[in-house]
């Protein structure tokens, strides 16, 4: 099956409103297993990150109720 940037974007919202919380390393490595290598990259720090589009829709899809926190890289539900 092949998944769209939008599949992706909508398990994220799912797993935050579900769970509270959605840490990037937990996030990353399900996308990987799950969607994909192609919805992953490889950000200026060297850390594997989530592709900015599945993050732009995200955040469309969350309309501000997921804040990031950066100490701690996670979405928290607000």
């Amino acid at each position: 099956m092949s998944y769209t940037a939008e599949d992706v974007a909508e398990w994220m919202l799912n797993e935050v409103k579900d769970k509270g919380i959605l840490h990037q390393s937990t996030a990353v490595d399900y996308i990987k297993s799950r969607f994909g290598e192609s919805f992953i990259y490889v950000n200026e720090h060297g850390n594997q990150s989530i592709d900015k589009e599945v993050k732009k829709l995200f955040r469309k899809l969350h309309r501000g109720k997921a804040a990031w926190e950066r100490d701690g890289f996670f979405w928290g539900w607000s």
